[in-house]
C-alpha cells in the first residue's frame, strides 16, 4: 500500500470567499499571536486550507501569486522579516526563482 504525498501548497483562490475571510483573520491573529497562542493559529490556518501543520505563508510577491505555503521550505524567500510582528513577507518557491524580489 502507498500513501499519498502531503500537499506542498494550497491555491488561495480556490478557496471560498468566506473561506478566505476565515484564512485572513487566523494569519492576522498569528501575526499578533503571543507565544502560547500562535501554533494553534498556525494548525487552524493549514488545517483550513489542507495543508500539513507548519509555518504557513500566503506568497506576499507583487505578482498577487496565490500560493500558500510553508515558509521554512529551503527555496522560500524572506522578502522582509516581520520586525514587531510574528509573519515577514515571503515569497514561494516559484516566485523567489521566477522573480526574486527585495524589500
Amino acid at each position: 500500500m502507498t500513501h499519498a504525498s502531503a500537499r506542498l501548497e494550497a491555491d488561495y483562490n480556490t478557496l471560498t470567499l468566506a473561506d478566505q475571510d476565515s484564512f485572513d483573520e487566523l494569519m492576522e491573529a498569528a501575526d499578533i499571536a503571543g507565544p502560547a497562542d500562535y501554533p494553534s493559529l498556525m494548525l487552524a490556518a493549514a488545517a483550513l486550507v489542507g495543508l500539513p501543520q507548519g509555518d504557513i505563508r500566503k506568497c506576499a510577491c507583487s505578482c498577487t501569486c496565490p500560493a500558500i505555503f510553508d515558509a521554512d521550505h529551503q527555496d522560500a524567500h524572506v522578502i522582509e522579516y516581520g520586525e514587531g510582528y510574528n509573519l515577514g513577507r515571503v515569497q514561494c518557491p516559484w516566485c523567489a526563482d521566477q522573480h526574486r524580489e527585495t524589500a
